[in-house]
């Protein structure tokens, strides 16, 4: 079985070829060092290119774009009630030309000249008036409201022109009756043609008479 004596050189032996546990721990550290340091380098290396495609990812990304708001429009203001709103302010209706005034004609509005009436007779006597209610000479009742009056010879119906000598005023009357008789007066004049004259306040007046129509 050997020499007892040998068993301890034999096992010392055996440890010493043995790795020990510390140089086994080392070695395993090593190697993970050298990993890390492996895989640092190449992020080292493949960091430099990160940049470069970033931006060109970011050149190639469709960019999201905002939507615009769209500017305020401002609000139609009303139109007043004092004022009509016009639909088309461009096409606005003209005024339409005043037409002138034609003259008028001047023969329509002129008066027509009165043609001179002509005097058949004349003359110049005192003139009274009448009111009383009787049946004239020509068959017509007495009217004292109506301008007539009686002469002694002219004809019935005949038209004649009595002036006031004293003022001037003037009336034609109509021959419907006969008279008067009393001296020096010509004429005897109705209530209302001595009214036109002037002279139912004195009751017999100066007068100039021209005959203008004979009936």
């Amino acid at each position: 079985m050997g020499n007892p004596d040998e068993r301890p050189r034999l096992h010392a032996r055996l440890q010493a070829r043995l790795p020990r546990p510390r140089t086994r721990t080392l070695l395993i550290f090593s190697g993970v060092a050298a990993a890390v340091l492996a895989v640092g380098a190449f992020a080292i290396v493949n960091g430099g290119k990160a940049p470069a495609d970033s931006a060109q990812a970011a050149q190639t990304a469709p960019q999201a774009t905002t939507p615009v708001a769209d500017p305020p429009r401002p609000e139609p203001s009303r139109a007043s009630r004092g004022e009509p709103r016009d639909p088309d302010p461009k096409h606005k209706k003209k005024a339409a030309p005043t037409k002138k005034a034609r003259p008028a004609a001047t023969a329509e509005h002129k008066a027509k000249p009165q043609k001179k009436t002509r005097v058949l007779q004349s003359g110049s006597c005192e003139a009274s008036f009448y009111g009383e209610g009787q049946m004239t000479a020509s068959g017509e009742p007495f009217d004292p409201g109506a301008l007539t009056a009686a002469h002694k010879t002219l004809p019935m119906g005949s038209k004649v022109r009595v002036i006031n000598k004293n003022n001037g005023k003037s009336v034609v009357v109509r021959i419907n009756d006969r008279g008067p008789y009393a001296g020096g007066r010509c004429l005897d004049l109705s209530t209302a043609a001595m009214k036109k004259v002037g002279g139912t306040g004195s009751g017999v007046i100066p007068v100039r008479y021209e005959v203008l129509s004979k009936g």
